[in-house]
């Protein structure tokens, strides 16, 4: 009895002590000078990070520490995982994590599996009945799995960050993704913070998800990518690339939207 008494206090200590000794590896992390030649990365494949605030920039960079510190990067297909691969992503990555008094880093992912360019997948068809049909092979740019992965392809990542202004952006648009799957499968409802706050972002994200599928029926240009219309969760990655890269364009079109993702991503990107 007094084994088992002596375990139980010695998981709790375990549980207790976990999250204080993850934050003391962090704030290492965090106070180390960052590297000089990934900041050569990020002027070559990240530019447009340049147009932020000094203390966000500082921010991010401590951001990308941590998140390069604890995430594993696989290379698929024959890729070599190098820095830049990796700072890279990371930089994207950690965009979406900027201004939160605490972020635990996207708490459920393990992996990031990156192939040389576009991927093909097997995906099982589900009929409008529900019943399972013939496996579909897609090919995709990037996937966000719950399970603690995200795969991306390469060129699509460089060419995401080289084109700062066209929405189109595989890296914010998987790791919005990953937001969403803190609170389980993908809906397009991610984690805030109480009832209210819900019942305001479904008002404003479901009104701007159905005028998109309207314009996708219609056949209509739309300032969103027509893949939103996909689903609300898809709908909330894609306008979470239109935010970061036309914010101009969405705070005039959608200033509902637009103030709740500034809300919700704590930065004004129009600031920048």
């Amino acid at each position: 009895m007094l084994i088992v008494t002596v375990l139980g206090l010695l998981l709790v200590a375990w549980f207790i002590g976990q999250p204080w000794l993850t934050e003391r590896r962090r704030r290492h992390w965090r106070s180390q000078p960052f590297p000089p030649a990934w900041r050569a990365i990020l002027k070559k494949r990240v530019p447009y990070l340049r147009a932020l605030p000094a203390d966000l920039q500082l921010q991010l960079k401590q951001h990308i520490q941590v998140f390069l510190a604890e995430k594993a990067f696989i290379g698929c297909a024959g890729l070599v995982i190098t820095d830049e691969v990796r700072v890279t992503i990371a930089a994207q990555a950690c965009l979406l994590i900027l201004n939160r008094a605490k972020t635990d880093y996207y708490p459920e992912l393990r992996q990031i599996l990156v192939y040389p360019g576009a991927f093909i997948v097997d995906k099982v068809h589900t009929d409008e009945t529900g019943v399972l049909q013939d496996h579909q092979r897609q090919v995709l740019s990037g996937e966000s799995w719950s399970q603690g992965q995200v795969i991306l392809s390469w060129q699509d990542t460089v060419e995401g960050a080289a084109i700062p202004d066209d929405a189109h952006n595989v890296v914010i648009h998987e790791f919005a993704h990953q937001l969403d799957q803190e609170t389980g499968l993908a809906n397009g409802a991610p984690n805030l913070p109480g009832p209210e706050r819900y019942r305001r972002w479904s008002k404003i994200m479901h009104d701007a998800f159905d005028e998109l599928q309207e314009q996708a029926d219609r056949g209509e240009e739309s300032l969103f990518d027509p893949y939103g219309a996909t689903n609300p969760a898809e709908f909330f990655a894609v306008a979470s690339e239109t935010f970061f890269e036309r914010p101009g364009p969405m705070a005039e079109q959608y200033p509902s939207l637009y103030h709740e993702l500034c809300g919700f991503y704590r930065v004004n990107p129009l600031s920048w």
